[in-house]
């Protein structure tokens, strides 16, 4: 693919004539001025400068804070059972969601 250094008022009026846009001159000249714009924009994105910068496996300095796994107290069958509006054969009955 051509690789385009600048973009000219001709090339401008080709891309508005291939969308279909009619352009008045002073239009013509604006767009030019913005893709030009655009086009260095893109260009450096190309070369950025990565040579200063050190590499990172994450952009966060963390470490895993994990906790310990600890056994604690829970609800009673009964208990948990007893707050349910219907219970059948020792489980709690939800209505159909469909």
């Amino acid at each position: 693919m051509e690789s385009i250094k600048t973009v000219s008022k001709e090339r401008t009026e080709r891309l508005a004539w291939l969308s279909k846009i009619a352009l008045r001159p002073e239009e013509i000249e604006k767009f030019t001025d913005q893709l030009n714009r655009i086009l260095e924009f893109a260009n450096a994105l190309d070369n950025p400068e990565v040579n200063a910068a050190e590499p990172t496996f994450h952009v966060l300095d963390l470490a895993n804070a994990f906790r310990k796994d600890q056994e604690e107290e829970c609800l009673k069958r009964e208990e948990a059972l007893s707050t349910a509006a219907k219970v059948k054969d020792g489980f709690i009955v939800a209505p159909k969601i469909v």
